[in-house]
Protein backbone atom coordinates (compact mmCIF):
# COMPACT_ATOMS: atom_id res chain seq x y z
CA UNK A 1 0.00 0.00 0.00
CA UNK A 2 2.89 2.39 0.83
CA UNK A 3 4.43 1.81 -2.61
CA UNK A 4 1.07 2.56 -4.24
CA UNK A 5 0.76 5.87 -2.35
CA UNK A 6 4.32 6.80 -3.27
CA UNK A 7 3.56 6.16 -6.96
CA UNK A 8 0.44 8.35 -6.74
CA UNK A 9 1.88 11.30 -4.82
CA UNK A 10 5.43 11.51 -6.20
CA UNK A 11 4.31 12.92 -9.59
CA UNK A 12 2.10 15.47 -7.80
CA UNK A 13 4.99 16.62 -5.60
CA UNK A 14 7.24 16.91 -8.65
CA UNK A 15 4.72 19.09 -10.50
CA UNK A 16 4.13 21.29 -7.46
CA UNK A 17 7.88 21.73 -6.94
CA UNK A 18 8.28 22.76 -10.58
CA UNK A 19 5.51 25.35 -10.29
CA UNK A 20 6.33 26.92 -6.96
CA UNK A 21 10.00 26.53 -6.18
CA UNK A 22 12.97 28.44 -7.54
CA UNK A 23 14.77 26.70 -10.34
CA UNK A 24 17.11 27.46 -13.20
CA UNK A 25 15.40 28.73 -16.34
CA UNK A 26 18.05 28.39 -19.09
CA UNK A 27 19.36 27.76 -21.57
CA UNK A 28 17.47 30.35 -23.58
CA UNK A 29 16.54 30.10 -27.20
CA UNK A 30 17.53 33.32 -28.94
CA UNK A 31 17.05 31.72 -32.36
CA UNK A 32 19.97 31.37 -34.74
CA UNK A 33 23.30 32.87 -33.63
CA UNK A 34 23.16 35.32 -36.56
CA UNK A 35 19.62 36.42 -35.73
CA UNK A 36 19.30 39.83 -34.07
CA UNK A 37 16.34 42.11 -33.36
CA UNK A 38 18.09 44.95 -35.20
CA UNK A 39 20.89 45.94 -37.52
CA UNK A 40 23.40 48.63 -36.55
CA UNK A 41 22.11 52.22 -36.62
CA UNK A 42 18.51 51.16 -37.25
CA UNK A 43 15.43 51.20 -35.09
CA UNK A 44 13.65 48.05 -33.96
CA UNK A 45 10.54 46.80 -32.20
CA UNK A 46 10.64 43.49 -30.31
CA UNK A 47 7.58 42.06 -28.54
CA UNK A 48 7.24 38.68 -26.84
CA UNK A 49 4.30 36.50 -27.89
CA UNK A 50 1.08 37.07 -25.93
CA UNK A 51 1.41 35.85 -22.33
CA UNK A 52 5.22 35.81 -22.39
CA UNK A 53 7.79 38.13 -20.79
CA UNK A 54 11.45 38.99 -21.36
CA UNK A 55 13.80 36.66 -19.46
CA UNK A 56 17.15 37.26 -21.21
CA UNK A 57 18.93 40.07 -23.04
CA UNK A 58 21.98 39.66 -25.28
CA UNK A 59 23.94 42.43 -26.99
CA UNK A 60 27.23 43.07 -28.82
CA UNK A 61 28.90 46.48 -29.19
CA UNK A 62 30.66 47.94 -32.24
CA UNK A 63 32.54 51.22 -32.07
CA UNK A 64 33.04 51.33 -35.85
CA UNK A 65 29.25 50.99 -36.38
CA UNK A 66 28.50 54.29 -34.68
CA UNK A 67 29.12 52.97 -31.15
CA UNK A 68 25.92 51.01 -31.56
CA UNK A 69 24.78 47.58 -30.39
CA UNK A 70 23.01 44.60 -31.85
CA UNK A 71 20.25 43.32 -29.53
CA UNK A 72 18.44 40.05 -29.04
CA UNK A 73 15.91 38.89 -26.47
CA UNK A 74 14.48 35.64 -25.13
CA UNK A 75 10.91 35.23 -23.87
CA UNK A 76 9.18 32.67 -21.67
CA UNK A 77 5.56 32.28 -20.57
CA UNK A 78 4.70 34.01 -17.31
CA UNK A 79 3.75 31.73 -14.42
CA UNK A 80 0.29 30.19 -14.73
CA UNK A 81 -0.53 31.69 -11.34
CA UNK A 82 -0.52 35.15 -12.96
CA UNK A 83 -3.13 34.18 -15.54
CA UNK A 84 -3.43 35.96 -18.89
CA UNK A 85 -2.31 39.57 -19.46
CA UNK A 86 -5.23 41.93 -18.96
CA UNK A 87 -3.64 44.82 -20.89
CA UNK A 88 -0.39 45.78 -22.63
CA UNK A 89 1.06 49.18 -23.60
CA UNK A 90 4.20 51.12 -24.56
CA UNK A 91 5.75 53.22 -21.78
CA UNK A 92 7.07 56.75 -22.32
CA UNK A 93 10.24 57.21 -24.35
CA UNK A 94 13.59 57.34 -22.52
CA UNK A 95 15.68 59.90 -24.41
CA UNK A 96 19.05 59.22 -26.04
CA UNK A 97 22.21 60.60 -24.44
CA UNK A 98 20.77 60.76 -20.91
CA UNK A 99 20.69 58.54 -17.85
CA UNK A 100 17.30 57.23 -16.86
CA UNK A 101 15.35 54.96 -14.51
CA UNK A 102 12.00 53.45 -15.39
CA UNK A 103 9.66 50.70 -14.25
CA UNK A 104 6.53 49.57 -16.03
CA UNK A 105 3.60 51.57 -14.67
CA UNK A 106 0.41 49.92 -13.39
CA UNK A 107 2.40 46.94 -12.01
CA UNK A 108 3.34 45.81 -15.52
CA UNK A 109 6.10 43.41 -16.56
CA UNK A 110 8.52 44.00 -19.45
CA UNK A 111 7.41 42.03 -22.52
CA UNK A 112 9.28 43.94 -25.22
CA UNK A 113 11.63 46.73 -26.24
CA UNK A 114 11.46 49.43 -28.87
CA UNK A 115 14.46 51.54 -29.80
CA UNK A 116 15.57 54.22 -32.27
CA UNK A 117 19.20 55.15 -33.01
CA UNK A 118 20.30 58.80 -33.09
CA UNK A 119 23.60 59.44 -34.94
CA UNK A 120 23.87 62.97 -33.48
CA UNK A 121 24.53 61.52 -29.99
CA UNK A 122 25.66 57.99 -30.95
CA UNK A 123 23.00 56.54 -28.66
CA UNK A 124 19.48 55.12 -28.67
CA UNK A 125 16.16 56.11 -27.17
CA UNK A 126 14.18 53.30 -25.57
CA UNK A 127 10.63 52.27 -24.72
CA UNK A 128 9.45 49.30 -22.70
CA UNK A 129 6.47 47.22 -23.84
CA UNK A 130 4.68 46.32 -20.61
CA UNK A 131 1.89 43.90 -19.76
CA UNK A 132 -0.28 43.84 -16.65
CA UNK A 133 -1.56 40.59 -15.19
CA UNK A 134 -4.88 41.19 -13.44
CA UNK A 135 -4.12 43.16 -10.27
CA UNK A 136 -0.96 41.32 -9.27
CA UNK A 137 1.61 43.44 -7.43
CA UNK A 138 5.42 43.37 -7.32
CA UNK A 139 7.37 42.58 -4.17
CA UNK A 140 10.89 41.50 -3.19
CA UNK A 141 12.41 43.71 -5.90
CA UNK A 142 16.13 44.15 -6.52
CA UNK A 143 18.60 45.52 -9.07
CA UNK A 144 20.85 43.22 -11.06
CA UNK A 145 24.56 43.90 -11.40
CA UNK A 146 25.64 46.12 -14.28
CA UNK A 147 25.36 44.74 -17.81
CA UNK A 148 27.79 44.83 -19.49
CA UNK A 149 30.41 44.82 -16.74
CA UNK A 150 32.37 47.53 -18.60
CA UNK A 151 31.40 49.91 -21.38
CA UNK A 152 31.97 48.47 -24.85
CA UNK A 153 31.78 44.83 -23.77
CA UNK A 154 29.28 42.23 -24.95
CA UNK A 155 26.43 41.51 -22.55
CA UNK A 156 24.35 38.45 -21.76
CA UNK A 157 21.82 38.94 -18.96
CA UNK A 158 19.72 35.94 -18.00
CA UNK A 159 17.05 35.39 -15.37
CA UNK A 160 18.22 32.28 -13.55
CA UNK A 161 15.36 31.98 -11.08
CA UNK A 162 11.76 31.04 -11.82
CA UNK A 163 8.98 33.47 -10.84
CA UNK A 164 11.17 36.60 -10.96
CA UNK A 165 10.28 39.14 -13.63
CA UNK A 166 11.89 42.20 -15.24
CA UNK A 167 9.90 45.33 -14.37
CA UNK A 168 12.22 47.99 -15.76
CA UNK A 169 15.80 49.22 -15.77
CA UNK A 170 18.17 51.98 -14.80
CA UNK A 171 20.96 52.94 -17.20
CA UNK A 172 24.06 55.08 -17.15
CA UNK A 173 25.44 56.62 -20.34
CA UNK A 174 29.13 57.29 -20.96
CA UNK A 175 29.80 60.32 -23.16
CA UNK A 176 33.37 59.02 -23.62
CA UNK A 177 32.55 55.45 -24.69
CA UNK A 178 29.13 56.30 -26.19
CA UNK A 179 27.69 53.22 -24.55
CA UNK A 180 25.29 52.28 -21.76
CA UNK A 181 25.43 50.03 -18.74
CA UNK A 182 22.12 48.56 -17.60
CA UNK A 183 20.82 47.39 -14.23
CA UNK A 184 17.54 45.55 -14.60
CA UNK A 185 14.81 45.91 -11.98
CA UNK A 186 13.64 42.42 -11.05
CA UNK A 187 10.65 41.54 -8.85
CA UNK A 188 8.43 38.69 -7.77
CA UNK A 189 4.70 39.08 -8.28
CA UNK A 190 1.95 38.23 -5.82
CA UNK A 191 -0.22 35.15 -6.46
CA UNK A 192 -3.29 37.18 -5.50
CA UNK A 193 -4.91 40.46 -6.54
CA UNK A 194 -3.89 43.41 -4.39
CA UNK A 195 -5.72 46.69 -3.80
CA UNK A 196 -2.99 49.13 -4.85
CA UNK A 197 -0.89 49.98 -7.89
CA UNK A 198 2.37 51.80 -8.46
CA UNK A 199 2.58 54.99 -10.53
Amino acid sequence: MDVFLLCVFLPLVTVAWGQYSDYYYGPYNYGDNDEWANVYRQGFNFQCPHGQVIVAVRSVFSKKEGSDRLWNYACMPASQSLGEPTECWWEEINRAGTEWYQTCSNNGLVAGFQSQYFPSVLDREWQFYCCRYSRRCPYSCWLTTEYPGHYGEDMDMMMYTYDYYIRGATTTFSAVHRDRQWKFIVCRMTDYDCPFQNV
